[in-house]
C-alpha cells in the first residue's frame, strides 16, 4: 500500500517513489514539515527560509531554539549560495559529498539564508545526502531544506519510521524508505570554517573516510595543530 492516512489531514504515510517527489515539493513550498529518509537517519525537513516552518520543527522536537539546524541542498554546487566556499581546496566538497557528512561553513555576506535561521551564528551545517529522494525534493523546491533528525530531542535517532510514530501526526507526510542500514550514528560533522584546517565536531558514521579525504586535500586537524 502506497498511502496510509491518520484521518486528521496530516501524517500521511507515503513510499519514497519518484511519483511522490512533486507532492513533497508542494508541501515544502506550503510551509509544511515532512519526514524523509536520508543516507543516515530519518529527518524532519522544511523550507529553511520559512520562519513558521522552522519554528514548527523546533516545536515538534521539543528542541531549544538555541540548538542550530543544518540545511540540506540538492547538489554540491548549490552550497555556494548559502555558505562561503572560496577558501576550500579545489575538489574537496565534491570528494566529501554527496555522502554522510555535514560540513560546517561560514554563511558569508552573500548567503541567501534567512537571518532568522540559527540567529546569532555566522556558520551553518550543510548536507548533501547520498539519497536521491531528498535531493530531488531540495532541487525541486529551489531552496535549502532545514534538516534535523526525526525524534524528540534527547531521544535515540530514527532508522525506521516506526521509531518516531508518536510524531507522525505533526508532519504533512512521512516518506517510508524502509529500515536504514547505517545504524544510529548520524552524519559525520566537520568544521571547515578555517582555511587549511578541519575539526571533527561529531564522529558520526564516516569519520575515518572523511578524515582521509580532508588530509588528502592537505587540511590539518585543528586540534593537533595546537602548539603546547
Amino acid at each position: 500500500m502506497d498511502s496510509i492516512g491518520l484521518g486528521n489531514g496530516e501524517g500521511l504515510m507515503r513510499l519514497t517513489t519518484e511519483d511522490r517527489v512533486e507532492e513533497a515539493i508542494e508541501a515544502v513550498r506550503s510551509g509544511k514539515v515532512i519526514a524523509v529518509p536520508t543516507d543516515t537517519l530519518y529527518g524532519f525537513a522544511c523550507d529553511a527560509c520559512s520562519v513558521e516552518a522552522v519554528r514548527r520543527i523546533y516545536e515538534i522536537k521539543g528542541r531549544k531554539y538555541t540548538s542550530p539546524l543544518a540545511i540540506c541542498v540538492a547538489d554540491v554546487h548549490d552550497i555556494q549560495h548559502f555558505a562561503a566556499t572560496n577558501h576550500l581546496p579545489l575538489g574537496l566538497l565534491e570528494s566529501l559529498l554527496p555522502g554522510p557528512v555535514t560540513v560546517v561553513l561560514r554563511r558569508g555576506d552573500s548567503s541567501v539564508l534567512e537571518k532568522s535561521l540559527n540567529p546569532g551564528l555566522d556558520s551553518i551545517g550543510v548536507r548533501v545526502p547520498d539519497s536521491d529522494f531528498i535531493r530531488a525534493i531540495a532541487r525541486g523546491s529551489r531552496t535549502a531544506l532545514a534538516l534535523t533528525s526525526a525524534n524528540l530531542s534527547g531521544q535515540p535517532s530514527s532508522v525506521d519510521v516506526k521509531d518516531f510514530e508518536d510524531l507522525w501526526k505533526h508532519c504533512a507526510y512521512i516518506y517510508n524508505g524502509g529500515v536504514l542500514p547505517s545504524g544510529r550514528a548520524g552524519s559525520t560533522v566537520v568544521d571547515l570554517t578555517k582555511q587549511g584546517k578541519y575539526k571533527i565536531l561529531r564522529p558520526g558514521s564516516a569519520k575515518e573516510e572523511t578524515v582521509a579525504i580532508l588530509e588528502r586535500h592537505s587540511l590539518i586537524d585543528e586540534n593537533s595543530s595546537v602548539v603546547s
